[in-house]
């Protein structure tokens, strides 16, 4: 399986503070990575630093190496527009644009180019489709996303990443604000989306973890604590405070 994602000797500094330490990581493409740990250890920042959100926040300085498909992300010559078309982002509440759903999901191929409306309507379609919307949707698709519920604005914004075609899905806690039934839904979609795409997601639910990722990362106080095929870390963790953790000592 080819690493589609290699992180070599990663530090990064909010000013003084050093949120993430010396991270060695190697992300295979199309399978989903979950990301655990306790609240304020970095996985977070770690997954934003996949696509350089990171870069919006004053005084962040970043040492060592992230590179996508071989190429590194953080030279000067990098495009971030393009980087962020490659890699799309999920996050914690929907952000659906204060737009149609139509017009959400247009949003980004009109932005790269696109402007064929026959080419647009293929998009969102098939997008929607994806996300496992499509028939909830299909009837009202000049209705305003912000009259959907949670779960389906959720899905609209992983219909909406999805439509610039990225490699990469980043989810950051994207079901942590959703009901069961919308988040089980998310799971499902999840694990159709890995025939295609890499899926990184961060989680604060251990099952969730154990139920759609492949491989599971813990991290604690901005390192890398372990990394291992999701069953192989749960059952059997080679490290102490990886046992701890998964046993519920703390966290």
């Amino acid at each position: 399986m080819e690493n589609i994602i290699e992180i070599e000797d990663l530090n990064l500094y909010y000013d003084q503070f050093h949120a993430l330490k010396n991270i060695n990581l190697d992300i295979p493409e199309k399978t989903v990575t979950a990301f655990i740990g306790p609240s304020g250890c970095g996985k977070s920042t770690l997954l934003r630093t996949l696509n350089r959100m990171n870069d919006m926040i004053t005084g962040t300085r970043i040492e060592g190496s992230v590179k996508i498909s071989g190429s590194g992300i953080y030279g000067k010559d990098v495009f971030v527009e393009e980087l962020r078309k490659r890699v799309g982002m999920v996050f914690q509440q929907p952000n659906p644009f204060p737009k149609s759903i139509y017009d959400n999901i247009a949003y980004g191929p009109r932005l790269h180019g696109v402007k064929n409306k026959k080419k647009l309507d293929e998009i969102v379609e098939e997008s929607l489709r994806q996300a496992a919307l499509w028939e909830e949707v299909k009837d009202y698709q000049k209705r305003s996303a912000l009259s959907l519920s949670g779960g389906q604005q959720q899905r609209l914004c992983i219909a909406r990443a999805l439509a610039v075609e990225p490699d990469i899905l980043l989810m950051d806690e994207a079901t942590s604000a959703l009901d069961p039934i919308s988040t089980l839904k998310i799971e499902e979609l999840v694990q159709e989306l890995k025939e295609k795409y890499t899926i990184v997601m961060v989680t604060h639910n251990m099952h969730q973890a154990a139920r759609v990722s492949g491989r599971t990362v813990f991290f604690l106080n901005g390192e890398v604590v372990e990394a291992d095929e999701t069953n192989t870390l749960f059952s059997n963790p080679r490290d102490a405070r990886t046992e701890d953790y998964i046993s519920g000592r703390f966290g």
